[in-house]
């Protein structure tokens, strides 16, 4: 439908979402190409939060397959951009995250 309409505000997280839905396949390759296309849509479009989410569901996709020092690496950069906003759903996960991979 983006493509029929040009309308590409939420292509990155429709890129994310089906990586998220995609987690129960048995095609992790798959998984990580939702998620890295998410991340290539969002840094087009330069837009932070979209690319948080993007690399907090790519970290703990990592995470899960033992890759902890790559997990810890990706996101630790993205979430320190960020000086505000602590509270919000977002960067509540992408800190408990980055704390368990510590």
């Amino acid at each position: 439908m983006a493509d029929q309409t040009s309308e590409r505000t939420f292509e990155a997280e429709l890129h994310r979402l089906h990586g998220e839905l995609l987690l129960r396949s048995e095609h992790p390759d798959i998984v990580e190409n939702a998620f890295q296309r998410a991340l290539a849509v969002v840094r087009r479009q330069e837009a932070r939060l979209w690319e948080l989410r993007a690399t907090v569901s790519l970290a703990r996709l990592r995470r899960d397959r033992g890759q902890r020092a790559e997990a810890r690496d990706l996101l630790a950069p993205i979430y320190g951009w960020f000086t505000e906003g602590f509270d919000t759903p977002d960067l509540e996960e992408a800190e408990l995250l980055s704390a368990a991979l510590k």
